[in-house]
Parts: C-alpha cells; sequence; structure tokens
C-alpha cells in the first residue's frame, strides 16, 4: 500500500463551475496546489481514493480555491466536501538541502543550544505570517514555536532532533 500525506481538507464548493475551498494542511502549498498537480481524494464516506488533478488554483485568505480537470461543475463536486486530499510519497519532490517536510519534523526531539530537553514536536500550525510548531513537554504542556531564523537553529531529520533558541517569553 502506497504512503499519503495530508495536502488539505475540502471544506465546502464555491460558485457554480466546480470549485472548491480547501483548507490547507501542507508544508509547500504552491507546489501542490500548482497547475497539473496530481492528488487523491479521499472520500469522507470511506469509498476508494480518487486520482484528479489540478486545473485551476488561486490563495483566498487561509484556503485554496482550486478547480479539478476531471470535474466541471457543482453538481459534481458537492460529494467531496469533508473529503481530505492527499499527495502520494513518489510525488512529494525531492528538497533543497536544508528543507524538510512537515511529516518529516513531527515527532523530533527538541533541544536548546545548551543542551536542555524540552520536548517532541506534536504538530506544525500555519496560521499565516511564519509556521508555529508545537512542542509537547514531558510535563503534558505545550510550547508554541514559531519557525523563524532566530528560533529554530538547526533541524536534524537524520539526528531526530531540532536545536532551538528560547527568546524571552517563549516558556
Amino acid at each position: 500500500m502506497q504512503q499519503l500525506f495530508n495536502v488539505g481538507k475540502i471544506v465546502n464548493t464555491h460558485g457554480i463551475r466546480g470549485e472548491l475551498k480547501i483548507l490547507t494542511t501542507t508544508d509547500f502549498p504552491e507546489d501542490r496546489f500548482a497547475k497539473g498537480s496530481e492528488l487523491l481524494i479521499i472520500p469522507a464516506d470511506g469509498k476508494a481514493p480518487i486520482p484528479v488533478t489540478i486545473e485551476t488554483a488561486r490563495f483566498q485568505k487561509n484556503m485554496v480555491v482550486a478547480k479539478f480537470k476531471e470535474y466541471h461543475n457543482i453538481n459534481d463536486v458537492e460529494k467531496y466536501k469533508g473529503s481530505l486530499l492527499k499527495v502520494s510519497a513518489e510525488r512529494l519532490g525531492k528538497l533543497e538541502e536544508n528543507e524538510f517536510y512537515f511529516h518529516e519534523v513531527v515527532g523530533l526531539e527538541v533541544v536548546t543550544e545548551d543542551g536542555e530537553k524540552l520536548g517532541v514536536v506534536k504538530e506544525i500550525l500555519t496560521p499565516g505570517a511564519n509556521d508555529v510548531w508545537v512542542v509537547t513537554m514531558p510535563d503534558g504542556k505545550e510550547l508554541l514555536l514559531p519557525y523563524i531564523e532566530n528560533v529554530i537553529l538547526d533541524v536534524n531529520v537524520p539526528e531526530k532532533r531540532v536545536t532551538v533558541r528560547l527568546m524571552e517569553g517563549l516558556l
């Protein structure tokens, strides 16, 4: 069975020409929703995945409004509200040096530059200006770390470790 990665969730239709509003959950939305990108709709009702190809996409606030090449009106796509969009592992693409996918970061141990263990990356939020890494600390509390150069110093995927500098007010 192939490995699939989340790209977004279809939350609504948009207009009558088959466009869909998608809440993105992907690390490279400009690549995932580029014209010609191949994705899979994972229907909310548990039916088999449906391959689709992006025909057009535009970003609106924290959503993507996309149209798939295979569908041309609202009646064709309405049934997909609530469904997930995923990409197969072989379609992820190669990354540049010092780049990584969200799924590679989730689960990594987080330590300060002094070696103090802070916890484990639980999830990555994409609220706007910069991503926010949610770290579960040993006491169960959550630490929110902005993904900025001054805070996230090093991401070492092979060693499963992220080194950070805690700026005043983060803890």
